[in-house]
């Protein structure tokens, strides 16, 4: 495996955008790609990819570039961003269906599986090709090797995320907008939509005083 260096977060929040290019390049059969071709694509300059690249052991050649289903393992390997992990869904209201419509996340990460909920009228249906299971059966229906789940719903979250844990589930999107704690060994991302619009509200206001 590749030795990672301490990443910078703004170097480790752009690797998804990298990755995403070089899938679609490989969906294209496209083998190999200058840092210049790539930047036209991200929109990122290409001495910043080529610094990014540097910190998993990625050293473009000059003239030749980079090779792309290269580059995609060394993501794979080094970051964890297969492209078949196994993601669940808890929650199938709004939210979670709007969720569904962006399924397989566009080359970046794995794919929604199945989703669970406590709604009859949705037990057992499929819902923008996914299947719909009751909450009371997550410990059954979900995957051995999943490891991340999504929370949109509204009660009892804190239930929910520890039965997730138990079935050897690591990483957590949160959506629910309430306090989750989660185990010891549990990431979570917690999404704030209002939050976000909140700070881009003042960032705005602040922005327009100094123009």
């Amino acid at each position: 495996m590749q030795e990672l260096k301490v990443v910078p977060k703004a170097t480790m929040q752009r690797y998804p955008i990298y990755l995403k290019a070089l899938r679609k390049l490989a969906s294209n059969d496209v083998e190999r790609v200058m840092s210049s071709d790539l930047a036209e694509l991200v929109n990122i300059a290409a001495t910043t990819i080529r610094r990014d690249l540097s910190f998993i052991g990625c050293l473009g050649k000059q003239g030749y570039g980079y090779e792309v289903n290269k580059l995609i393992e060394i993501f794979n390997e080094v970051l964890g961003t297969g492209f078949d992990e196994k993601i669940v869904l808890i929650g199938v209201g709004n939210l979670g269906q709007a969720l569904l419509n962006y399924n397989r996340w566009d080359y970046v990460v794995g794919e929604i599986v199945m989703a669970f909920d406590t709604r009859k009228e949705l037990i057992g249906k499929t819902v923008k090709g996914i299947p719909v299971y009751d909450v009371a059966q997550l410990e059954q229906k979900i995957p051995k090797d999943c490891r991340i789940a999504i929370v949109a719903i509204s009660g009892d979250a804190q239930q929910v995320v520890e039965r997730l844990y138990k079935c050897g589930v690591i990483g957590l999107v949160d959506f629910t907008h309430t306090h989750i704690q989660v185990p010891k060994g549990m990431l979570i991302k917690s999404i704030d939509i209002v939050s976000n619009i909140q700070e881009l509200v003042f960032e705005t206001n602040t922005l327009k005083k100094f123009q």
